[in-house]
This record gives structure tokens, C-alpha cells and sequence, in this order.
């Protein structure tokens, strides 16, 4: 049995989501399954999901948005905005598979999945319960502070890190393998972690430099463009770090294959949130949760995301 695995790319959550489903469906559903694994992106505007994707005899989403293709067997999601295409919440709620799975208030599709194969199929999750931890952790910013978000110590997040920033189609596959079986230590020691996460620590600090020398701290919002700087990537805790007070971030940037807005409310803070961040930018065409969302441009629309940015930025400063 070919199972094809669609996964949210570069994301903790994304990869640990396909490690456990793939454990799940191998011990509980077909033990002799072969598994092909995929990251998908959030596309510019409101794109639906590329119908070639579903090359498997069996095919996967988890921590993605839903398609209403007749491929799709399994589906597991948590975001609020899931359902992006017109239809989308209709054919799911019609479906009577008993395989596709959407709850938008919990914090992670990995605990999610995993509370669900041991709920509904009487999977045992046990053995993968450190991976499953801290996806609920990252996913959920559920960090005791700004402070060990930003420090990047733990195994987790230095695979966070090295996912959040890959651009090569070989890694994260190889990295859903081997949670599946490897201990996050030792999957954090190894090269296949260890060699890329060297320059991406160099930069995370040149970052954190960048942030501290761009950022504006006005009505409870921490507020900078990175467009010029061509990032569109960072560590999203470094502005709490450096405004513990804030009550939102919102920054713009770009790199080489999109612009992108992104907005969160500080997970340290959550009384002070006041709006709805995936409703924000599901009008940009984007999505997310209520407290973290972001909106995908073209690369050649940093025009279009710095407007959409500075409309933002006047509804979130008007916050009661």
C-alpha cells in the first residue's frame, strides 16, 4: 500500500503530524504500508491545493488546509482558517468516511492526531510521547517564557529551527522518518540536524539584532518591515523577548519566492488579545489560528503586503 503523506512544510507541528500518523496507520491500519511524504505551502491569495499532489493509494493532509478532492482518504487539522475554499466546510461535515478530522481550538495537529487514533482507533501513543509534547509546546507557544523560545537549548527547538528555514526537498522527509523511531536528542545531534542549524544560530542572533534595530513599540503593538532586508523568516518570540508587554507583533518581509505579513498575539499575555489574527488575515488572503496568522504574497508584491501590513497594523492599534 502506497500512502502518499501531505504535511504543512517547514513546521515542527507539520513534520511531528506526519510521524505520528504514519506510526498510527502502520501499527493500527496496514502494517506493511510504504510511505512518501510531501510538504505543502500556503500560496498566495487563496489558492486550493494542487490536485497533483495526490499521487498515493492512500492520501494524507495533516496540519494543512482541507481539499474536497476525492483522492483525500485522511485529513487531521486544527487550524481555524481549514476551510478556504467555497464548499470546503460543507463536504467535509458530509462526510462519512470517518477519517477526516478538524478541531480549530487545539493547539497542535500532533496531539490532536494522537488523541484521536487512541480515541476513535485504540492506538497507543505512549512511545512518541516526548515528540508529541513538544509539538503541543511549539505549536501552541506553551514556552515559560520568551526568554527559552529565543535561546533555542532544547532538541525540539533546534529542530524547529533547521525546519522552519529548509529549502531542501530531501531534509524533512528524512526528519518525519526518523521521529518516528529516534529520539529527539539524538535527532537534534545528528548531521542531518547538527550541519545546517550552525549558520541558521548565526543568524537567528543577527536577527535578533535586526528586530531590536527595526521594531517600534506603539499602542501595544511591536511593529517592523524586513522587506529591504529580504527575510521573510525569523524566530516569532524574539519581539515578546524584547517588549515582554506587547500585546501583538506584526511584521513584514520578503524573500526569494514570496512576501508575507505575519501577526501574533503575545502567548505570555492572552487577555490583552482583542482580535480574531486568522479572520485578519484570511482578508489578505491568508489564515492561521485566532492568536498567530500570516498572509502569503508574490515575490514581486511587496507593494501589496506592505499595504496589507499597514492596514493591520491600524485596526490592531485601535485595540480597546
Amino acid at each position: 500500500m502506497n500512502v502518499q503523506v501531505l504535511f504543512h512544510d517547514n513546521c515542527f507541528d507539520g513534520a511531528a503530524s506526519a510521524a505520528v500518523f504514519s506510526r498510527f496507520y502502520r501499527e493500527r491500519v496496514r502494517a506493511d504500508a510504504a510511505f512518501g511524504y510531501q510538504g505543502l505551502n500556503h500560496k498566495p491569495g487563496a489558492e486550493g491545493i494542487d490536485p497533483a499532489v495526490f499521487t498515493g493509494e492512500e492520501n494524507v493532509i495533516v496540519d494543512f488546509r482541507y481539499s474536497q478532492d476525492a483522492r483525500l482518504t485522511w485529513w487531521f487539522d486544527h487550524h481555524a482558517s481549514a476551510f478556504q475554499q467555497p464548499g470546503d466546510e460543507a463536504h467535509f461535515r458530509a462526510d462519512t468516511s470517518g477519517r477526516k478530522f478538524h478541531d480549530g481550538h487545539r493547539k497542535s495537529c500532533t496531539k490532536y492526531l494522537a488523541d484521536v487514533a487512541h480515541e476513535r482507533f485504540g492506538w497507543d501513543a505512549s512511545s512518541l510521547a516526548d515528540l508529541i509534547h513538544w509539538a503541543e509546546i511549539i505549536d501552541g507557544a506553551q514556552f515559560p517564557s520568551p526568554q527559552m523560545a529565543v535561546a533555542l537549548e532544547e532538541p525540539a527547538l533546534r529542530i524547529m529551527t533547521v525546519l522552519e528555514a529548509n529549502k531542501d526537498a530531501a531534509l524533512i522527509p528524512e526528519v518525519i522518518r526518523r521521529m518516528q523511531t529516534e529520539s529527539l536528542a539524538e535527532l537534534a545531534a545528528s548531521p542531518l540536524i547538527a550541519t545546517p542549524l550552525a549558520p541558521l544560530l548565526s543568524r537567528h542572533q543577527g536577527n535578533i539584532e535586526l528586530v531590536r534595530t527595526k521594531a517600534r513599540y506603539e499602542r501595544g503593538v511591536v511593529f517592523f518591515d524586513l522587506v529591504d532586508e529580504g527575510v521573510d523568516s525569523l524566530n516569532k518570540f524574539i519581539a515578546y523577548a524584547l517588549y515582554p508587554d506587547a500585546r501583538y507583533t506584526l511584521w513584514v518581509g520578503k524573500g526569494a519566492s514570496r512576501a508575507k505579513v505575519s501577526i501574533g498575539s503575545n502567548p505570555w499575555k492572552p487577555e490583552l488579545r482583542k482580535h480574531d489574527l486568522s479572520a485578519i488575515a484570511g482578508r489578505f488572503g491568508g489564515g492561521g489560528h485566532p492568536v498567530v496568522a500570516a498572509a502569503s504574497f508574490k515575490a514581486d508584491q511587496s507593494d501589496k503586503a506592505r499595504a496589507a501590513y499597514q492596514e493591520i497594523l491600524a485596526e490592531l492599534s485601535t485595540a480597546g
